[in-house]
């Protein structure tokens, strides 16, 4: 059985889906596609079922909160880290959610190791993953109140700390004397 010459699988997404991707960023050889969050499915299938392309181990699933960047209009980002087995390379999709009501279809479907990747991770942050097979908590109790990975999460009875507010919060530590 032959292979089928490997595709760049940001020109195959762009050819197939032109609405699917909004932002390419490549950083030490990584590539990033950004896409809107309705498309996560249509694109992690077709990645995964495209000869040349190949994408069939998702190997990670992370969020970033932003905050408290005011310059970005959405507040969370959920990056899947894609492998290509066949073709030994990576690609990482990302999705944008914003911060009253972050919901993204759930790749399970696609990937059925995203049902233990969707709830492990990103859930302390508050991020739904639509059509999960099992939604529960699994880091945190069921009756636990707020999402501790939220950068504006309260850190204990302490003011979290930000570059804007570093040196006031300075002056309150107890440093040690010399």
């Amino acid at each position: 059985m032959q292979i089928p010459q490997a595709l760049d699988p940001v020109a195959a997404i762009k050819q197939a889906m032109p609405a699917a991707v909004l932002d390419v960023k490549t950083f030490r050889d990584e590539t990033t596609v950004v896409i809107p969050a309705d498309k996560i499915v249509d694109v992690a299938r077709y990645l995964r079922d495209t000869p040349g392309l190949v994408y069939n181990f998702l190997s990670d699933i992370s969020a970033v909160d932003y905050y408290p960047d005011t310059n970005r209009p959405e507040r969370f980002g959920v990056c899947y880290h894609l492998l290509s087995m066949l073709y030994n390379r990576r690609l990482r999709l990302k999705v944008y959610l914003q911060e009253d009501d972050p919901r993204v279809p759930t790749l399970n479907p696609v990937w059925p190791a995203a049902a233990w990747l969707e709830p492990r991770n990103p859930r302390p942050d508050g991020i739904t993953f639509d059509g999960h097979p099992d939604p529960r908590r699994i880091l945190l109790p069921d009756d636990w109140d707020g999402h501790p990975h939220r950068r504006d999460y309260p850190l204990g009875y302490e003011t979290v700390m930000f570059s804007f507010n570093a040196e006031e919060i300075a002056k309150h530590k107890p440093y040690a004397k010399e």
